[in-house]
């Protein structure tokens, strides 16, 4: 009943920035909360940044004061502001939704988008 889609990542040089967006739709009533969740090469995955419709945040240790999570209620959509990129970030990052449809209670992940980190 709800679908969410990444969008954003790329190829990026250490100490650079980028910015992920992720649209939800579909029959939603509640979003509550959206995260980024990413996964690296031969690791699993990990949550990077949460932020409920109220708007309170937490990030993992790893990406504190570096990244910055927000969201526009009004669109559904969720971005994931990057800054001061390391090679460690480099991964798969996923959006992920969860709250209240017309059907009841979902829990939706995107497809993912890659970001490197290289120079």
């Amino acid at each position: 009943q709800v679908q969410v889609v990444e969008s954003g990542g790329g190829l990026v040089q250490p100490g650079g920035s980028l910015r992920l967006s992720c649209a939800a739709s579909g029959s939603i009533l509640i979003i509550d909360p959206m995260s980024w969740y990413r996964q690296a090469p031969g690791k699993q995955r990990e949550l990077v940044a949460q932020i409920t419709r109220g708007g309170t945040t937490n990030y993992a240790d790893s990406v504190k004061g570096r990244f910055a999570i927000s969201r526009d209620n009004a669109k559904n959509t969720v971005y994931l502001q990057m800054n001061s990129l390391k090679p460690e970030d480099t991964a798969v990052y996923y959006c992920n939704a969860r709250g209240v449809g017309v059907m009841g209670k979902y829990d939706a992940w995107g497809r993912g988008t890659q970001v490197t980190v290289s120079s």
